[in-house]
């Protein structure tokens, strides 16, 4: 869509373009959905619009500003992001500080805060007073994958734009065109993507996914022969990995996804392409009943998670409840 920098999503980039074009702009926008859907992306081309030299309402891509915005090298676009794992209160100090300048060089001075549920209660706090008196020629820019772990002030003072995943199709081609991946790897990745082109991309350059991908699923295979002090060791050393749960269990609930689809005669619609031979002698060794209860386990424990239950507590039920194969 015109020069936009940015595979898909159209229609938020149609409403920042409009925005743009009429002058109606909010002070702070809030992008959210899933990691590597986009968002930053998106984001960082909005900065490229409102700076664009030709003033046209969307970047040109071509003016000097534009490409210094796209190389992170614009002095009046700041890309803030957690330290540590965190977002910390002396960042947004330093943002209210910069805020308080006219910009060096174009109309407005932005700020990119990425995944903005991780900063601290106290840089929460401060960042809401600069939502609540944004100084003039300031555009704030958010990002976040957990909306629901943010203040509900910081969310309302936002005009929020939820990015969704893309097709599976968009990200195929784009795969094939734009980085010049092969047709069947990238039929793969954009299965394996669930949607988001930002994890694609990166899987296509980066073997350790590959690696972490492998070692998920073959560990969940052995985990099934495995009795239960094997599962609950593996239960203890995962509950010590967090950072790698979600990706973990959604690669599982995507193997038990795909044999279920093998059993209901729906092989097309496979996830996990490259493992479809493996896929078909699993669904041989399950009843559909027991695939059916391992998914529920899956998002029921994801749930929990959520929710803030015992991490360790609620591994080792999911573990335990794993099914052993019906058939010998």
């Amino acid at each position: 869509m015109g020069n936009w920098p940015v595979v898909g999503h159209e229609w938020a980039l149609e409403l920042l373009a409009d925005a743009l074009k009429q002058g109606r702009l909010s002070h702070a926008y809030l992008f959210t959905g899933p990691a590597q859907v986009g968002k930053t992306t998106v984001a960082r081309a909005f900065a490229q619009a409102l700076l664009c030299e030709r003033e046209a309402g969307t970047p040109c891509g071509e003016c000097r500003t534009c490409q210094r915005v796209a190389a992170g090298r614009h002095p009046d676009v700041q890309l803030i992001r957690a330290q540590r794992d965190t977002i910390q209160i002396e960042q947004v100090r330093m943002l209210q500080s910069d805020a308080a300048l006219s910009p060096l060089e174009g109309r407005y001075r932005v700020f990119i805060i990425r995944e903005i549920e991780k900063a601290t209660p106290p840089a929460a706090n401060a960042l809401l007073k600069t939502l609540e008196e944004p100084p003039p020629r300031v555009i704030l820019l958010l990002t976040s994958a957990r909306p629901d772990q943010l203040l509900p002030t910081v969310v309302s003072r936002c005009q929020v734009i939820g990015l969704r995943p893309l097709p599976l199709e968009i990200i195929r081609t784009a795969l094939e065109t734009r980085w010049g991946v092969d047709p069947e790897r990238a039929a793969l990745l954009a299965r394996l993507s669930a949607g988001r082109l930002g994890w694609a991309v990166e899987a296509q350059s980066n073997p350790e996914l590959w690696e972490a991908r492998s070692r998920a699923l073959d560990d969940l295979l052995a985990l099934t022969g495995d009795g239960p002090y094997g599962r609950l060791a593996y239960a203890e050393a995962l509950s010590r990995r967090a950072e790698a749960l979600d990706v973990i269990l959604g690669l599982w609930a995507s193997w038990w996804h795909d044999v279920l689809l093998i059993q209901r005669g729906l092989p097309d619609a496979l996830v996990n392409l490259d493992r479809r031979v493996q896929l078909a002698q699993q669904a041989e060794l399950y009843q559909p009943h027991q695939v059916v209860a391992a998914l529920e386990d899956l998002v029921q424990t994801v749930r929990r998670l959520k929710a803030n239950a015992n991490v360790r507590l609620a591994l080792d039920v999911l573990l335990l409840r794993l099914p052993r194969p019906a058939v010998p």
